[in-house]
């Protein structure tokens, strides 16, 4: 049995995040949690959020054992990213793209 929860939208680039979930990937979730906690990132706080809200649908709507819980899968995607122009010399124009992650994190019980 899986537990998932979704978070969409972050504006966080992925490359950013990635590296976090790397941090907590295959790990039981007290463990990740205790990660997330300690590291200083700026994508370690939504991810906390995250794990605690599919440890919340794994009791909730599966009825797993909230101990037993690690983290079997967890990746992000890109979201919608948005364009901005800055102005350069000479009358130019570059262009700043502010990208967004879509991240999934999977939980599941230990046997």
């Amino acid at each position: 049995m899986e537990a998932k929860a979704y978070l969409r939208g972050l504006r966080i680039s992925p490359r950013k995040v990635k590296i976090v979930l790397d941090l907590i990937r295959n790990k039981p979730v007290g463990t990740a949690m205790a990660i997330l906690r300690n590291t200083p990132k700026a994508a370690s706080e939504p991810l906390f959020k995250l794990v605690k809200s599919a440890m919340a649908n794994a009791e909730t709507n599966h009825h797993m054992d909230v101990s037993k819980l690690y983290v079997k899968e967890c990746f992000v995607g890109p979201g919608r990213i948005m364009k901005r122009m800055m102005p350069r010399a000479r009358g130019s124009a570059d262009i700043i793209l502010k990208r967004s992650s879509h991240i999934t994190m999977v939980l599941a019980e230990k046997e």
